[in-house]
């Protein structure tokens, strides 16, 4: 089972998608001095980490990883194994979205004290004001 130009191609432009993606979120973070686009480009970055453990994981030709036969044969056991798709990417993927999320609100908290505090959520004028 060997794959077509075509799935290389959609394989190979789907990665520089995500690098892409990775590397302009990054920018965003160092060089955007609002605390808000610094906070919308974490997740971003975070997201786009959990797309590449997906993409790490997915196998072309593959089956969902649940076993329907319990007959216990082991050609049926070695087929499965050679073509289900590994579920631990997904897991520690869901894992890692329940985190971002609680990461997320965090920092958007952060945010809103410091709005309270400073007036502003300009990192430049917060450091500014603190001296």
């Amino acid at each position: 089972m060997s794959t077509s130009f075509l799935e290389n191609f959609l394989i190979t432009l789907t990665l520089y998608n995500i690098l892409a993606t990775a590397g302009i979120s990054l920018y965003g973070i160092v060089t955007r001095p609002s605390v808000t686009k610094k906070i919308i480009s974490l997740t971003i970055l975070g997201d786009t980490f959990n797309v590449l453990a997906i993409f790490i994981g997915f196998r072309v030709f593959s089956v969902p990883p649940v076993l329907l036969d319990l007959d216990g044969s082991v050609e049926k056991l070695t087929t499965f194994a050679t073509s289900a798709v590994d579920p631990l990417p997904q897991a520690l993927v869901l894992t890692a979205i329940v985190i971002g999320l609680a990461v997320n609100l965090f920092l958007i908290f952060l945010a809103l004290q410091m709005y309270r505090l400073y007036g502003t959520l300009d990192s430049r004028r917060i450091r500014e004001l603190r001296g």
